[in-house]
């Protein structure tokens, strides 16, 4: 297996007369979490749809090595079935029945909702149905998990508990992760290093390692100065100041 699942070399993406990246470079190593944040519309999906291999590079290399899943904003369930039918998509690969009902239960139990087997999405709260989509996504020999803004529907509490079932779930099996969101506290909380880029067309304009284990509380240390520094490089000084209270 490889140990950089996903690279990026001198990327760059346009669109017609309009380019969205531009030599981007990107090295992700195995079972790495990676977030990616910046300003609004500067072509964060763009970069994730490029690592998934759903888009192409108008020039650069794109290269990845392992079995990907998505996680989108909008949750990918199908309403007409079942959760556990619908964690049983991501386990299409196993011939025998009885290892898939084996494996849907684990992962029943993994997410917590024992008891909710056969409730269909609708009867489900948000959050609920975001830890059965990251069921699916995390079933069978998928290696890779991307992930766009998978929380930003949710209230801000029910944010906070998604990330904390996220960070409990890649504990139990573990990924190579990259996720674009919007949320810098959200990034510098569940991230091992944030990649900030500029402005259309995006650049990298920093990298930033965070070296505390995962999962962290939003008022670690290393936490509060990653968003200090990200809200800088983004140009936002003024929030920081409000921090302080």
């Amino acid at each position: 297996m490889s140990e950089r699942p996903l690279q990026l070399t001198r990327v760059s993406r346009r669109f017609g007369e309009v380019e969205v990246l531009h030599e981007i470079t990107i090295e992700i190593g195995r079972r790495e979490f990676v977030a990616v944040v910046g300003p609004s519309g500067c072509g964060k999906t763009t970069l994730l749809n490029l690592l998934s291999g759903y888009d192409q590079p108008s020039s650069g290399v794109a290269e990845r090595h392992g079995h990907v899943r998505m996680v989108y904003q909008a949750d990918g369930l199908f309403p007409w079935k079942t959760v556990a039918q619908n964690i049983a998509l991501g386990l299409r690969h196993l011939s025998y029945e009885n290892e898939r009902q084996r494996q849907i239960a684990g992962l029943i139990r993994l997410i917590e909702l024992e008891g909710f087997e056969h409730h269909y999405p609708h009867q489900l709260s948000g959050g609920m149905r975001q830890r059965v989509e990251l069921a699916r996504a995390l079933t069978g020999d998928s290696d890779i998990l991307l992930m766009d803004e998978p929380f930003s529907s949710l209230d801000y509490l029910a944010r906070l508990r998604m990330r904390q079932e996220l960070a409990r779930l890649l504990r139990e099996l573990p990924r190579t992760v990259v996720l674009v969101t919007h949320d810098i506290e959200e990034a510098a909380q569940l991230a091992d290093r944030v990649i900030v880029l500029t402005g259309r067309p995006a650049q990298i304009r920093r990298e930033l390692s965070i070296r505390a284990a995962r999962p962290r509380a939003l008022t670690h240390p290393e936490v509060v100065s990653a968003t200090r520094i990200i809200l800088t490089e983004l140009g936002i000084e003024h929030d920081t100041e409000d921090m302080d209270g």
